[in-house]
């Protein structure tokens, strides 16, 4: 398997596990993932939430980790990248409002590669104008904007072409696992780990 170069956007606020469980799935099974935010460099920390799910009629939010960028929005070029990761958290809400970031996904879509949206991630795919005649889906209460936005509601994860969507972290394996599908990801189990 040859890795592809992919690009995960997040800001401020990202909910934790699904800014660095990408992250580090990915890089994991041999992708190279260059991590960005609008007006943040290289080197540079996002903070993250955590979005816990306790019974409520929604999430509670507690203070996550200090999550290092691993590049600059500014500088990187999105024709260098095969693939697109979207994490959710609070971070979509205002990061939606940079120019950048919805040039970004567009591009992504207009060259039909694979991207990955899950939680309020939703809300840049909005903002992006792309998810009008898609199935997809969101963190519950996004619905009423999917459909405003044009698109048909799923339950779960969904996948419409090269887009993999899901509903909140307790996704992962599932939604991790049809973005590698769509990635042409190919993992050897034959192969037993060994100590040098």
């Amino acid at each position: 398997m040859t890795g592809k170069n992919i690009l995960l956007v997040t800001g401020d606020f990202g909910e934790d596990l699904e800014v660095m469980v990408p992250f580090q799935a990915l890089r994991m099974v041999g992708h190279d993932v260059t991590a960005v935010c609008p007006d943040k460099e290289a080197g540079e920390t996002v903070k993250t939430a955590v979005h816990d799910f306790r019974g409520d009629q929604t999430y509670v939010e507690s203070r996550g980790h200090d999550f290092e960028l691993t590049g600059t929005l500014d500088d990187v070029d999105p024709a260098d990248f095969d693939a697109l990761v979207l994490p959710g958290g609070r971070a979509p809400e205002y990061i939606r409002n940079f120019d950048v970031v919805v040039d970004t996904v567009q591009h992504f879509f207009a060259e039909d590669k694979p991207v990955a949206a899950i939680c309020h991630a939703m809300q840049i795919l909005v903002a992006a104008e792309v998810v009008e005649g898609r199935t997809c889906t969101a963190y519950p209460a996004l619905e009423a904007d999917v459909r405003a936005a044009g698109g048909t509601w799923a339950e779960g994860i969904a996948r419409d072409g090269n887009l993999v969507t899901a509903q909140a972290w307790p996704d992962h394996p599932e939604w991790l696992a049809e973005f590698l599908d769509v990635l042409g990801t190919e993992i050897d189990h034959s192969q037993p780990v060994t100590a040098d």
